[in-house]
């Protein structure tokens, strides 16, 4: 397992679960001195991805792009692929497309999470479902043309009405038969929904392609109340060798967390 830490460049997302906000060079040192592996990146659209200046700051600082998320689609442009517009749906996978290539270039997966929506008042539970698998099945195809996998992440209760459990959205891939989509483990929606974290990310087996790293609270590892060590143990079990991605809120500063993440990561992974 390797650590990672996020940075956004998305100034409308202000307040959330991301520990840097001041760019990316600010963000690849931290990180790089911090002794992270790589950076996840949640940028306002595939625009703002400049692959030579990225590619310049991972051989400088020795530091991957773990993955990079779409959150923007819906916090900054408010698309999202549920929407009862089909103009607002055309849209929103086109923006998970251009972001998904744009990551591929980089060797990283793309993440869809809010960019899932919800099923809206007026809209039937199994169209919104088709959807969702319309979006997840392309966005499959383009990160496999771009060497990538794709990494669809259930959301608690609070933030969807598709898919708060992660065997249910696991299920929802196997059983439309979604090529080249995995799912994302996020531990803070986890503790919301989940009866037994340990269980359910064993029970996802080769379905897990990445976990966000986040204690009960959304604060990093250590910080709240997750029985962190039985997770660990637990993937170690399965063989996960993917990342432990520090997607928390900056408490109670940044360098705070990204330095308890660490040491989290050192106590429960390399010891």
């Amino acid at each position: 397992m390797r650590p990672a830490i996020t940075v956004s460049l998305v100034p409308e997302a202000k307040g959330g679960p991301f520990v840097f906000w001041d760019g990316l060079s600010d963000a690849f040192s931290r990180a790089a001195q911090h002794g992270f592996d790589a950076v996840e990146i949640f940028p306002s659209g595939a625009d703002v991805l400049n692959i030579s200046e990225i590619r310049a700051l991972q051989k400088e600082h020795g530091l991957s792009v773990a993955a990079v998320g779409t959150g923007a689609g819906w916090v900054k442009h408010k698309l999202h692929v549920c929407h009862p517009e089909e103009s607002i749906r055309k849209q929103a996978r086109a923006f998970l497309a251009a972001v998904i290539r744009k990551a591929g270039e980089l060797g990283a997966p793309a993440i869809m999470g809010s960019m899932q929506g919800r099923v809206e008042v007026g809209v039937e539970r199994d169209q919104a479902l088709e959807w969702l698998f319309e979006a997840v099945a392309e966005a499959g195809q383009v990160a496999s043309e771009a060497g990538q996998s794709f990494l669809y992440e259930p959301l608690n209760r609070y933030e969807t009405n598709l898919f708060n459990r992660q065997r249910d959205g696991a299920g929802f891939l196997r059983e439309r038969g979604v090529k080249g989509v995995r799912i994302l483990a996020d531990l803070f929606h986890m503790n919301i929904e989940e009866e037994d974290l340990a269980a359910t990310l064993v029970g996802l087996g080769e379905s897990l392609g990445h976990v966000h790293f986040a204690d009960s609270n959304r604060r990093a590892i250590g910080f709240g109340h997750s029985d962190a060590g039985v997770i660990v143990a637990a993937l170690k079990s399965m063989g996960y060798a993917g990342y432990l991605s520090a997607e928390i809120l900056p408490w109670p500063d940044s360098e705070s967390a990204a330095r308890r993440t660490m040491e989290s990561f050192r106590a429960l992974v390399r010891s």
